[in-house]
């Protein structure tokens, strides 16, 4: 099972390689993206915990 995951993990790493390197530009969109979604995600965390502590 744990091989499993190290094959499972580089496959991953490859893919995301071989994505950035032939396709920078949507690398990056998508990179853009997912901070976008951490930083609303985190921006609603906030604001939920003004309203409770209000």
């Amino acid at each position: 099972m744990v091989q499993a995951k190290k094959v499972a993990l580089y496959a991953v790493m490859v893919f995301v390689l071989y994505t950035i390197v032939t396709s920078p530009a949507r690398a990056a969109d998508l990179v853009q993206v997912g901070f976008e979604g951490i930083s609303s995600a985190a921006q609603g965390v906030g604001e939920f915990m003004t309203e409770l502590i209000n």
